[in-house]
């Protein structure tokens, strides 16, 4: 599956324009890690592109999120390891492979980057540094549904937790007009 495919069952799928901006964070986020970790960027950026593809469709039944959408993909021919990940970032399997784990920790990551963005005055990613996210993620209160212990799996796969939101904002500031921030 290409990315223009990959963006066409996007856009069949779902409708809320701040869902499809998680999902290209997220595209970015991995695509950049891919490059960061010489692993296959490709897989990676369009495992982020789609891993939210069923969210619409389950709704608030999250024992369905990643299984709908994995049949989805797997009708489709998609790559049976983003596939797992995107189970594995929705808790139906173990995290096994790298890709499951670095998607694992991109997902809420992504949020907590963009509600940062968000509270600075001109609500831009490229007004934000690493260290405002950083700060704004010691703030319990701060954007209180995102799993900082998910973010913080990042440790697993060899990155602290600076570097591992160092180049997550930077590949979010690189698509920042298509998130609109």
């Amino acid at each position: 599956m290409d990315r223009d495919a990959a963006l066409r069952l996007v856009e069949t799928h779902i409708k809320n324009k701040n869902l499809r901006k998680h999902m290209l964070a997220t595209e970015a986020v991995m695509r950049g890690l891919a490059r960061h970790f010489g692993e296959e960027e490709e897989l990676w950026a369009l495992t982020g592109l789609l891993h939210d593809l069923d969210y619409e469709e389950t709704g608030e039944d999250l024992t369905r999120h990643g299984l709908i959408g994995a049949e989805i993909l797997e009708k489709r021919g998609f790559d049976p390891r983003g596939i797992q990940a995107i189970k594995a970032h929705a808790f139906h399997t173990e995290r096994q492979s790298f890709l499951d784990q670095v998607l694992f920790a991109v997902e809420p990551l992504t949020g907590l980057i963009v509600a940062a963005a968000l509270i600075h005055p001109d609500r831009k990613l490229g007004s934000i540094d690493a260290q405002f996210v950083l700060n704004r993620f010691k703030e319990k209160a701060f954007a209180r549904g995102v799993s900082r212990e998910e973010i913080k799996t990042c440790e697993d796969f060899g990155l602290s937790l600076e570097e591992f939101v160092r180049l997550s904002l930077e590949a979010m500031q690189g698509v920042a007009k298509e998130l609109g921030l």
